[in-house]
């Protein structure tokens, strides 16, 4: 499945922080549970069963639609705006 936002995203995205969640990092936070990566800008962020939630926060800040897992051998994408996963 798709939506029309993956077809908006560039051809690639380079991570603001590899090393992490950017927002918890900035704050000497390293309590996630797993990680997300903005397709639109490259930013890292936890997921909603973290318990910041950056990454739905970076969407509602940013209104950047679709993430992707970033977590090793996992490559799902994720639309905020369709509520999918595309």
């Amino acid at each position: 499945m798709t939506c029309p936002h993956v077809s908006e995203l560039p051809e690639s995205v380079v991570p603001d922080n590899p090393e992490g969640c950017a927002d918890c990092l900035a704050v000497g936070e390293r309590n996630w549970a797993h990680l997300r990566i903005c397709l639109s800008c490259g930013h890292v962020a936890c997921c909603d069963s973290s318990p910041r939630r950056h990454a739905t926060a970076h969407f509602n800040a940013s209104e950047h639609p679709v993430m992707r897992s970033f977590e090793p051998d996992e490559d799902w994408r994720w639309c905020y705006v369709d509520a999918r996963i595309v």
